[in-house]
């Protein structure tokens, strides 16, 4: 893997890891997509095949169980599953792949690096991250999730509920953001806890229906004084939110190059789609409307392409800065609602049934404005730059 430390988007290398994601689409995800859809998850045991596969923690250093890469490996593997249609696989991986897995090797203790990371490569634990609750999204200085030492149990006492947490039913540990210091602001008294589960007073809710990526399971988790050690902080005490911020422009870049490879696949689909639709005794790309409108798609999505890669190129030699990213987050996710919405409507009444991939892209493109930092809460953080 020595090669693709140093791969270019357009590397021979880059190019087989997309064959490699392909492969593993066509030969066990395709004939299983549907069924899982339905069932509201993937298969458990398919972590470790992902493992199997050198699919899981590729930026993360071989001594701790991944292949010692760059973003950009992590970064072409979530958006091949994307390109393919396969959104849910998208928003697995990128809670555990560039999300957690960065917290505990850019912050975590080296007992929690040599445990968590390698079982992590191989599938054996999956994580999650709770964060969102009830009343707190976005603004995650509103969160009510406490952790109270308790001098006599030795632990901290975590206490609070979350909501919309990716990765909910398979996670084998989570990664909460609870208050520690209830006399400061959150952004000064928050801490992040690493909690093992099952665990006494900790319980799953039920998958959540959504809309879309409804093979990502998505949990409701409940804590009532879980005990949890000292040793199980993430970070410091009293600065996870400083640390939620300081990754938080590389989960806005997986989201919008995620967005992007979902366009790009859907556009090749239809393009497809349209030179086999016979209509009025032609097919529907002989008329000019189509072809005007596709071009015009087109050029939108090679427009956003350029910018992620630049963002992506800022990430890899660490200079992408929050603004930044928040700016592919929002035109990247924006677009892909529009350019995915005038696909379908190619498809017509076809493009409208579930069995159709556009219509699963269509429903999956949703969320994308929103999860990560809606929209307007990346024009509030641009502007905010803008007029300081």
């Amino acid at each position: 893997m020595t090669e693709l430390k140093k791969a270019s988007s357009n590397s021979e290398e880059i190019q087989l890891l997309r064959k490699s994601v392909q492969e593993f689409c066509r030969k066990e995800v395709v004939g299983n997509y549907a069924a899982w859809e339905k069932q509201g998850n993937i298969p458990r045991e398919l972590w470790g095949r992902l493992g199997e596969l050198g699919f899981l923690l590729p930026e993360v250093p071989e001594e701790y169980g991944g292949l010692g890469t760059t973003f950009l490996y992590s970064t072409t593997i979530i958006e091949e599953f994307s390109r393919q249609g396969f959104n849910s696989f998208a928003a697995n991986l990128s809670v555990h792949d560039t999300i957690i897995a960065q917290y505990l090797l850019n912050y975590g203790t080296e007992s929690q690096k040599k445990y968590y990371l390698p079982k992590m490569a191989t599938g054996e634990l999956v994580g999650a991250i709770a964060m969102t609750e009830p009343a707190a999204g976005s603004d995650l200085q509103g969160i009510k999730t406490t952790a109270i030492y308790d001098s006599e149990k030795s632990a901290y006492l975590l206490n609070g509920s979350k909501t919309f947490i990716t990765n909910g039913q398979h996670c084998d540990f989570v990664v909460v953001v609870a208050k520690t210091d209830l006399d400061v602001k959150p952004s000064r008294g928050t801490t992040l806890f690493i909690v093992d589960v099952p665990v006494n007073g900790f319980e799953r809710g039920s998958n959540l229906e959504k809309i879309g990526l409804h093979s990502c399971d998505t949990s409701e988790l409940f804590f009532e004084d879980v005990q949890v050690k000292e040793t199980a902080i993430l970070g410091e005490k009293n600065q996870g939110f400083k640390i939620l911020m300081s990754e938080l422009p590389r989960e806005r870049l997986i989201v919008a190059n995620s967005a992007v490879a979902s366009m790009e696949g859907v556009l090749q689909e239809t393009v497809h789609y349209v030179k086999d639709r016979e209509l009025f005794g032609t097919t529907l790309d002989t008329f000019q409307n189509t072809r005007f409108v596709l071009a015009e798609m087109k050029t939108k999505v090679r427009v956003q392409r350029s910018f992620a890669n630049e963002c992506t190129d800022l990430l890899i030699h660490g200079k992408l800065d929050t603004v930044t990213a928040s700016m592919a987050k929002l035109s990247c996710t924006e677009i892909q609602g529009e350019v995915i919405d005038q696909c379908l409507q190619f498809f017509g009444g076809y493009g409208y049934m579930t069995e159709y991939p556009v219509a699963r892209a269509y429903a999956d493109a949703r969320v994308q404005r929103i999860y990560g930092g809606t929209s307007e809460v990346m024009k509030l953080i641009i502007s905010k730059d803008m007029f300081s």
